[in-house]
């Protein structure tokens, strides 16, 4: 059963300035391991948080930087969750979250799909 969907989009030139006019956000809104990315990629990181707060219908017990977003081999992307995060999402009943991303032409896009399977522990 689908419990919630979500979508972000991001204007990268947007996103650019205002991650230079602000450097402190870069620590506020990624883990660790994304701070490395490009700019574009972190822009399409961003909008996955952001969808992903849609499909939770707000942000409450929701911290950005215990939203991670992972690649599989083939490149699909996962969320890994931490913290008070991943217990929000529990307490919602949601077992499994889909994420798609996607930046071009100067725009950063991300779609969630926040779902609970029936019978999933």
């Amino acid at each position: 059963m689908i419990i919630g969907t979500g979508i972000d989009l991001v204007d990268i030139p947007r996103f650019e300035r205002t991650m230079s006019r602000t450097p402190r956000l870069m620590e506020r809104l990624f883990a660790p391991t994304e701070r490395e990315l490009r700019l574009p990629s972190l822009a399409a990181r961003y909008a996955a948080k952001e969808a992903l707060i849609k499909a939770l219908g707000g942000s409450d017990g929701v911290h950005w930087t215990e939203i991670e977003i992972g690649s599989e081999e083939s490149g699909k992307p996962y969320f890994r969750l931490s913290g008070t995060t991943a217990d929000a999402i529990e307490q919602r009943g949601i077992t499994s979250l889909h994420l798609t991303m996607s930046h071009d032409a100067g725009l950063a896009t991300a779609f969630v799909i926040a779902e609970r399977v029936e019978g999933a522990a």
